[in-house]
Formats: structure tokens, sequence, C-alpha cells
């Protein structure tokens, strides 16, 4: 068995496993981290996660062909059951911990099976990680999924170098202090040597926990000591690969898509709105924003359209499903109330869309309308002002995003104040063209060297040092 000088951890694998009749078949993912992972200045490294199908629906010589072929592509899976998925998964990452660190106490679901299938799985990927690889290793921990990680490689591999990145929010401490397991999580993170936020806020709610539950002490540098060890913990907020925005905004299927965009909406202004479907990104307050702009200002009837795409996610979860319902009943209201037989306000769509499209979506939009209630970074707001190019447009966004720190010629707007969203459509439609360009041009500059691949770098860098 080989053992590997770097290993990267994460929930899921850049290589999804799927089964089409009697055969398997292999599809990689362009994700944002794997795009980190394949720039990265690191020799012999591998991959350790979930192959994205249940261990149930394999024979035990279909999971041997798995571990073959994906050990080709420096990949190690972690196979999973039914069971493990709803309970680990579904159930305490996606039902306890995502609305907890989210801020949607009224959200969160608390089961002792939840529990106790998130730390057997934690176990799962401590064997799979120590069984590949070196005893002094570089190990990158990744998310909210594997949060006891750390501190069970630590206990094996002692001299190993171990980070652990952060990609939601992390609450404050009043919030955090609801969850039971509290302290073992905080426990098992501070096994890490590195432990990254995407932003100071996010440092500052890990380390009051840390102090007020465990003891922990810290002074005004970044490092927090516990038990003996010192743990650096810092921000380092997480970009896109700007390049391909760049290169694919050239090509031709976004240039006949956009063809298409400007026949179909013709001179009408578009306000683009793209987010995966959950209640956090705030889109019943986006709507009545959008509700409100066009009762107050009504000389942009038949001028503008709010071109909404909502992405699929958990659609067989019950609180997915109302929330889908309700956005679809909004839509038609807000659509019957304002719209006549020529023109509707809101153009929506429930749907994944292929790269291009999207590409073509922010090229053609004219603002860009990003109101999440709560985000640890919020990358689609630096992808529309990637995809801008030299070409005006206006970002709006939310001050509860990680992005709003670093993106501060957008719009900032509080994503319950639907008055404050009203306001900063109508300014965004009515800013200069040349004001549109210097705000894009300065957002440009910091996102061209802030790229993903550094973002990576950086982390492994400080790792190193650590």
């Amino acid at each position: 068995m080989t053992k590997h000088a770097t290993a990267i951890v994460a929930n899921r694998l850049p290589i999804t496993v799927k089964r089409s009749g009697d055969t398997l078949t292999y599809e990689r993912s362009n994700g944002g981290l794997a795009t980190a992972m394949a720039s990265l200045d690191a020799d012999d490294m591998v991959w350790v996660g979930w192959p994205g199908i249940a261990s149930d629906d394999l024979t035990k010589e279909e999971q041997a062909e798995i571990t073959e072929r994906l050990a080709e592509m420096n990949a190690v899976p972690v196979f999973l059951s039914h069971e493990q998925i709803e309970l680990f998964y579904e159930g305490y990452a996606n039902d306890t911990l995502w609305p907890l660190f989210h801020y949607f106490q009224d959200k969160v679901e608390y089961h002792r099976a939840y529990w106790k299938a998130y730390r057997e799985v934690n176990h799962l990927y401590d064997t799979a990680v120590r069984r590949h690889s070196l005893d002094t290793a570089t190990i990158w921990i990744h998310d909210y999924h594997l949060m006891l990680l750390p501190s069970m490689v630590r206990k094996k591999l002692p001299d190993a170098k171990i980070g652990y990145f952060h990609h939601i929010p992390f609450p404050s401490y009043e919030i955090y202090r609801l969850l039971p397991e509290r302290s073992e999580l905080l426990e098992g993170l501070l096994g890490a040597d590195v432990v990254g936020f995407h932003v100071h806020d996010y440092v500052r709610h890990f380390k009051s926990s840390c102090k007020r539950l465990l003891g922990a002490t810290y002074g005004d540098d970044d490092i927090v000591h516990y038990d003996g060890r010192e743990v650096r913990v810092q921000p380092f907020p997480i970009g896109i690969d700007y390049e391909s925005f760049a290169k694919t905004r050239k090509g031709d299927e976004v240039a006949s898509a956009r063809l298409l965009l400007a026949d179909t909406y013709d001179d009408e202004n578009i306000i683009l709105s793209i987010d995966r479907l959950d209640y956090s990104k705030g889109i019943p307050e986006r709507l009545a924003g959008y509700q409100r702009f066009l009762e107050e200002y009504p000389q942009y009837l038949g001028k503008v359209r709010l071109v909404m795409v909502a992405v699929p996610s958990r659609t067989e979860v019950g609180s997915y499903k109302q929330l889908r319902d309700q956005i679809e009943v909004t839509v038609s209201r807000i659509n019957g109330e304002f719209g006549t037989s020529e023109w509707a306000p809101i153009s929506y769509q429930f749907q994944n869309l292929p790269f291009p499209e999207i590409v073509a979506l922010y090229a053609q939009a004219d603002v860009m309308l990003v109101t999440p209630l709560r985000d640890g970074m919020n990358l689609v707001a630096k992808e529309f002002v990637a995809a801008k190019g030299d070409e005006p447009g206006v970002l709006i966004l939310s001050e509860m995003t990680g992005a709003a720190e670093e993106l501060t010629e957008a719009i900032i707007v509080n994503p319950n104040d639907v008055a404050v969203i009203a306001r900063a459509v109508k300014q965004a439609l009515e800013m200069p063209k040349r004001e549109q360009l210097r705000r894009l041009e300065v957002m440009q500059q910091l996102l061209q060297t802030a790229t993903v691949a550094r973002w990576g770098q950086d982390f492994l860098d400080e790792l190193t040092h650590a």
C-alpha cells in the first residue's frame, strides 16, 4: 500500500462514481476546491473522500474495482452506506451543523443517532487517511463534515502537519453554545496545526468559543494555546479561478448564449439572481425587495427583468420543498400583479445551467443581486465580477457574506431590509457607466491576484511554517 506525503481530505472526492447499467463510470468534478488543489505545488498528493455511490449498492468486487481505478487517479475512497449518508451527511452535517452555523436555530435537528453516525464516519476517514499518509505527511482536512478528524489523526500521527479549513460561517459563542456536542467539535479542530476561516469575524467567534468552553488561551497574535499545543487560527479568504471566467467569456458558446439572451430580453435591463435553493440565501427577502422596487419606482415597469435561477438542492427534504413552493408562489403573485400580456417582471428557472450559460448570464446582466442572510464567502459575487470583463455592471451584495469584506466597491445592503434592497436596485440601474466600470476594475484587480490557487498555496505555506 502506497503512503503519500500530502493528503487532501474532504467529504466528497473530486471524482464521482456512478452506475450506468452494469458499468461503473468515473466523472471528474470542476469545483473550486478541485481547481485549487490541482494547481498546488505539492508532490505525491492523494485525495481521500466519499466517491458518491453508496456501499450498499456495490459488490465487494466492485468496491475493489473502484479502489483500484481511483488509485490510478491519486484518490482513496471512503465507502459509506445509505444509512451513514442519511445520518451523517443529511443528518448531523446538514440538519444540525449547517442551520446552526448559519444562525437558523429554529431549523436545527438534534438526534443522538446523527451524532453517533458523525463520529463513526469521522473514524472511517481517520482510518483511510492514516493508511495512506506518511508519518510526517501534510494533511489538509476540509469543512464541517469532518470537524472531529484533526484530533483523531493527530493521536496516531503526532508528527504530521495537519490543517483544517472551514468553508461555512463559524457562529458567535451565544449561538455555538446551543450545540450539545460543542466541546468535542472544538477539541477535534484543535488537533490541527492551522485552522482557517474565510474572514476575521469567524476567527474571532472560534477563539471566543475555545476560551469559554475549553479554557483555551490566546493573545493578540494568531495562536490558540490548548492542551500543551499551539494552534494557528487565521483568515484565508477563498478566491475563484479568475482565468477560467475570462477565457470562457470569450468563447463561442458564451457568444451564442448572449445573442439568445439579448433577443429574449430585448431592451430590458437584466437583474440577475443565481443561488442554490437554500433558506440561507435570502431568496424570499430578495423577492420582497424587488416587489418594493416595482411598487416605489413604477417608471421601471416593462423595462427591467429579474432573471432568477434557483439551483436544485436537497429536493427531497421537507423544508426545502416548502421553500421552493413559497418562492414559486411569490414569483407567480408578483408576475400576476405587475406583469402584462407582453411583459413579466420575473423570469424564474429551477434548474442547473451549464457553465457557459452561467458565464453568459453574468456577462449580459446589468445588475447582480446577491443577498444571502448568511454566507461563509459567496463565490457567485466574485464570479459575476470576473465574468463582466470590460463591460459595465453593478454588484449588489449582502453585508452578511464573507465576500463583503473584500468586494467593497459593491453596493452593500442588509438582506433583511426590503426598502434598502429596492433603493439599491434603483441606484444600480441609474449608476453612470463610468462609475460601474471603475468599481468593477477595482474588484477585478483584487480577484486576479487573490485566486483560488493562491488561496490553496497560502494555506499550505502557512501549514509548512507552523
